[in-house]
């Protein structure tokens, strides 16, 4: 990852008016920047700004204030040199169901202008696990297939940055791998990658740097391990002989909640309290321990937590 920004907006405000009710604000004065070279993840609930941020990107949506610079370009004075320099692969898989991978791309690269002996089909299709499906009709592709052939139409014009929309929407568990394999193998390229997604283990294992959006406002934005150092509630699972009920007067600020199975499950502010403290809990209250075992709680919580307001 370099210093030098990949892209970077500045106050970015985009409101939607609707004639019958009032303005929408759909982002709010949005300031970020991506580091040439970075996986960068961008999350938030339905509705947070994500799909407006990336429409004025791509060109679709018109701000309403703000400066975008991509790869060094302004979006207000060299719309097509931003357009050059990024490649969007939408949610949707949106393909014709009667053309071959290499055909599709080959069409795609017309479609930019890139002459013939300047074509990358063949590269692509490899970078993307295609090439023994060259020839094959896209109809015939599976689920996981079909959406890395949209990741190979957004490269023909070799952008330096990749933009992925819920790149795992309705792919199973297996091709989510392959899929990851192969967006880390770009990204080792040298290709810079944004990504949205509501699956927050995804973002947790593929991000360097994480952007929180909430109702078009930047919550927060860090390395994912810090994110992860703010999450202030740890739990921990007991297996116990027998369940035994705390006296209410012993707990001083820690929660536990009693499963059927002969498990309780201790859940505190990891800053007050030491585990021993917990284990003696347990133990004074004569419960015998079998097992413990500890959940320090992932991105969820810190999402759950900075966007609950």
């Amino acid at each position: 990852m370099s210093d030098k920004n990949a892209l970077k907006v500045e106050k970015l405000t985009k409101i939607y008016s609707k004639k019958s009710s009032k303005e929408i604000l759909a982002l709010n004065n949005l300031n970020l920047e991506v580091k040439e070279g970075e996986i960068f993840g961008l999350l938030g609930p339905n509705g947070a700004g994500k799909t407006t941020f990336l429409n004025i990107l791509a060109g679709i949506v018109i701000k309403n204030h703000g400066t975008v610079n991509v790869w060094g370009y302004d979006l207000d004075t060299n719309p097509r040199q931003v357009r050059a320099s990024i490649g969007i692969v939408p949610q949707e898989v949106n393909l014709d169901a009667f053309f071959s991978p290499r055909k599709l791309l080959e069409l795609q690269a017309g479609l930019y202008g890139i002459p013939k002996k300047d074509r990358i089909t063949e590269t692509i299709l490899k970078l993307v696990s295609l090439d023994k499906k060259a020839n094959a009709y896209a109809r015939s592709l599976s689920g996981g297939m079909k959406r890395r052939l949209l990741i190979a139409k957004a490269m023909v014009h070799r952008p330096p940055i990749l933009v992925l929309d819920e790149p795992t929407a309705g792919v199973d568990v297996e091709l989510k791998q392959n899929l990851w394999n192969n967006i880390r193998l770009l990204n080792k390229q040298g290709v810079t990658i944004i990504l949205t997604t509501h699956i927050m283990s995804e973002a947790q294992e593929m991000c360097d740097r994480i952007a929180i959006l909430n109702k078009g406002n930047l919550v927060t934005l860090d390395t994912t391990d810090n994110l992860l150092n703010h999450i202030k509630i740890k739990k921990i699972i007991f297996k116990v002989k027998k369940t035994i009920l705390i006296d209410s007067k012993e707990l001083n600020g820690i929660k536990f909640n009693y499963e059927s199975n002969n498990e309780i499950t201790a859940i505190y502010e990891r800053e007050k309290h030491k585990i021993d403290e917990i284990i003696n809990k347990i133990k004074n209250a004569g419960m015998e321990i079998y097992d413990i075992s500890t959940d320090d709680g992932d991105l969820e919580d810190v999402f759950i937590d900075l966007t609950k307001s």
